[in-house]
């Protein structure tokens, strides 16, 4: 079982990647391996870090030997994903949008299509836009055509949008819960597909 949690916070060890460790660990302690990619160094290795749209299909010419291929690889490797993001403004980072933007070429050869997909975020206050980051990134995951789960697991409750946190993260009790919650959960989704 191979998890790859999306830092689309420009703090590599902010509040986002608080939560993604949390999710780490209990995926770790269900006997899967978790890999963290950061969403803003891989972007940033680009010559251009947003989409340019260049070239109507995308022949990902701009990605060749960069870190966002490698992470778009590692990405269709996984049986899972989970993709966090700080809120700003009501919604998610740029850095995690640019990501995103240039992932048009896999949209066309349909990579992604089934892989599980689920959400963390974190807002500065607590109904600071966290459900509307995590319906706008589920959203975006629809789009490759992944299979979105939430925080819902059998043993626990049905759960919501994902894991949510007020920050800072590291205090948040109920997203602690919550990002456990969510790897069982994901365990369980990946143990159906096998």
């Amino acid at each position: 079982m191979l998890v790859v949690g999306l830092n689309g916070s420009p703090k590599r060890n902010g509040n986002t990647a608080f939560l993604l460790k949390e999710v780490k660990k209990n995926i770790e302690e269900l006997g899967g391996e978790f890999e963290i990619i950061d969403v803003q160094s891989v972007v940033l290795d680009c010559k251009h870090p947003f989409c340019m749209e260049c070239k109507s299909p995308c022949d990902q010419n701009c990605l060749k030997g960069t870190k966002l291929e490698e992470a778009y690889n590692k990405i269709t490797k996984a049986d899972a994903i989970i993709v966090g993001s700080p809120v700003y403004f009501g919604t998610l980072s740029a850095q995690l949008k640019c990501f995103f933007d240039k992932s048009r070429y896999i949209r066309n050869e349909k990579k992604w299509i089934g892989k599980i997909g689920a959400v963390a975020t974190v807002g500065a206050s607590k109904y600071g836009g966290q459900e509307l980051t995590a319906s706008t990134i589920q959203n975006m995951l629809m789009v490759h055509g992944f299979n979105i789960i939430n925080d819902g697991y059998e043993g626990f409750d049905s759960g919501h949008f994902g894991v949510n946190a007020q920050e800072p993260a590291n205090e948040d009790r109920f997203a602690i819960k919550r990002a456990k919650v969510l790897a069982y959960r994901i365990k369980q989704e990946i143990d159906k597909k096998r």
